[in-house]
Protein backbone atom coordinates (compact mmCIF):
# COMPACT_ATOMS: atom_id res chain seq x y z
CA UNK A 1 0.00 0.00 0.00
CA UNK A 2 1.31 3.43 -0.99
CA UNK A 3 1.30 6.27 1.54
CA UNK A 4 -1.65 8.63 1.04
CA UNK A 5 -1.36 12.24 -0.15
CA UNK A 6 -2.21 13.27 3.44
CA UNK A 7 0.91 11.44 4.66
CA UNK A 8 3.16 13.39 2.29
CA UNK A 9 1.43 16.68 3.14
CA UNK A 10 1.93 16.06 6.86
CA UNK A 11 5.65 15.42 6.27
CA UNK A 12 5.89 18.60 4.16
CA UNK A 13 4.31 20.59 6.99
CA UNK A 14 6.78 19.19 9.54
CA UNK A 15 9.75 19.99 7.32
CA UNK A 16 8.52 23.49 6.53
CA UNK A 17 7.94 24.36 10.19
CA UNK A 18 11.13 22.91 11.69
CA UNK A 19 14.65 24.33 11.88
CA UNK A 20 16.92 22.46 9.47
CA UNK A 21 20.53 21.89 10.52
CA UNK A 22 23.04 20.65 7.94
CA UNK A 23 25.86 19.14 9.98
CA UNK A 24 27.40 17.02 7.21
CA UNK A 25 27.73 19.01 3.99
CA UNK A 26 28.10 17.42 0.58
CA UNK A 27 31.63 16.12 0.07
CA UNK A 28 32.55 15.73 3.75
CA UNK A 29 33.62 12.47 5.36
CA UNK A 30 31.57 10.47 7.84
CA UNK A 31 32.90 11.16 11.37
CA UNK A 32 33.54 7.47 12.21
CA UNK A 33 34.13 6.08 8.72
CA UNK A 34 36.33 8.59 6.87
CA UNK A 35 36.23 6.54 3.65
CA UNK A 36 32.50 7.34 3.35
CA UNK A 37 31.96 10.71 1.68
CA UNK A 38 28.51 12.30 1.86
CA UNK A 39 27.08 12.57 -1.68
CA UNK A 40 24.61 15.32 -0.66
CA UNK A 41 23.98 17.63 2.28
CA UNK A 42 22.83 15.66 5.32
CA UNK A 43 21.39 16.96 8.55
CA UNK A 44 18.33 16.93 10.73
CA UNK A 45 15.15 18.72 11.77
CA UNK A 46 16.15 20.09 15.14
CA UNK A 47 12.80 20.03 16.93
CA UNK A 48 11.55 16.61 15.81
CA UNK A 49 13.04 13.80 17.92
CA UNK A 50 14.19 10.63 16.21
CA UNK A 51 14.64 7.13 17.59
CA UNK A 52 18.37 7.74 18.21
CA UNK A 53 17.66 10.75 20.44
CA UNK A 54 18.77 13.34 17.88
CA UNK A 55 16.69 15.26 15.38
CA UNK A 56 14.91 13.61 12.47
CA UNK A 57 17.49 12.89 9.74
CA UNK A 58 17.21 14.70 6.41
CA UNK A 59 18.97 14.43 3.06
CA UNK A 60 18.86 17.48 0.78
CA UNK A 61 18.76 17.26 -3.00
CA UNK A 62 19.11 19.80 -5.77
CA UNK A 63 15.43 20.59 -6.40
CA UNK A 64 14.15 23.94 -5.10
CA UNK A 65 11.78 24.12 -2.16
CA UNK A 66 11.29 21.97 0.90
CA UNK A 67 8.96 19.32 -0.52
CA UNK A 68 9.50 15.78 0.66
CA UNK A 69 10.30 13.66 -2.40
CA UNK A 70 10.71 10.39 -0.55
CA UNK A 71 11.66 8.68 2.67
CA UNK A 72 14.40 6.20 3.37
CA UNK A 73 13.85 3.48 5.96
CA UNK A 74 17.16 2.14 7.26
CA UNK A 75 18.20 -0.73 9.50
CA UNK A 76 21.63 -1.03 11.10
CA UNK A 77 22.49 -4.50 12.35
CA UNK A 78 25.50 -3.29 14.37
CA UNK A 79 23.71 -0.41 16.12
CA UNK A 80 20.55 -2.54 16.21
CA UNK A 81 18.31 0.35 15.24
CA UNK A 82 15.85 1.40 12.58
CA UNK A 83 15.49 4.98 11.35
CA UNK A 84 13.48 7.03 8.89
CA UNK A 85 15.28 9.69 6.88
CA UNK A 86 13.44 12.38 4.95
CA UNK A 87 14.52 13.20 1.40
CA UNK A 88 13.93 16.88 0.64
CA UNK A 89 14.02 18.12 -2.93
CA UNK A 90 15.77 15.04 -4.31
CA UNK A 91 15.64 13.92 -7.92
CA UNK A 92 15.09 10.19 -8.61
CA UNK A 93 18.83 9.80 -9.34
CA UNK A 94 19.76 11.57 -6.09
CA UNK A 95 17.36 9.37 -4.11
CA UNK A 96 18.96 6.24 -5.55
CA UNK A 97 22.46 7.58 -4.84
CA UNK A 98 21.46 8.25 -1.22
CA UNK A 99 19.87 4.79 -0.90
CA UNK A 100 23.09 3.21 -2.12
CA UNK A 101 25.13 5.32 0.33
CA UNK A 102 22.93 4.06 3.19
CA UNK A 103 23.26 0.42 2.09
CA UNK A 104 26.19 -1.88 2.69
CA UNK A 105 28.00 -3.59 5.52
CA UNK A 106 25.56 -3.86 8.40
CA UNK A 107 23.20 -1.31 6.81
CA UNK A 108 20.16 -1.92 4.63
CA UNK A 109 17.63 0.57 3.31
CA UNK A 110 14.40 0.79 1.38
CA UNK A 111 13.26 3.84 -0.53
CA UNK A 112 9.66 5.05 -0.62
CA UNK A 113 9.25 7.57 -3.43
CA UNK A 114 6.51 10.18 -3.36
CA UNK A 115 4.25 9.73 -6.39
CA UNK A 116 3.84 12.67 -8.76
CA UNK A 117 1.01 15.10 -7.97
CA UNK A 118 -2.28 13.78 -9.31
CA UNK A 119 -1.09 10.17 -9.48
CA UNK A 120 -3.63 7.63 -8.31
Amino acid sequence: MEPSPAFWSALDALAASSPLVVDRPHGTAHPRYPELIYPHDYGYLADIPAADGGGLDVWLGSLPGMQITGILCTVDGVKRDVEIKLLLGCTPAEMEEIRQFQTGGSMAAILVVRPPEGAA
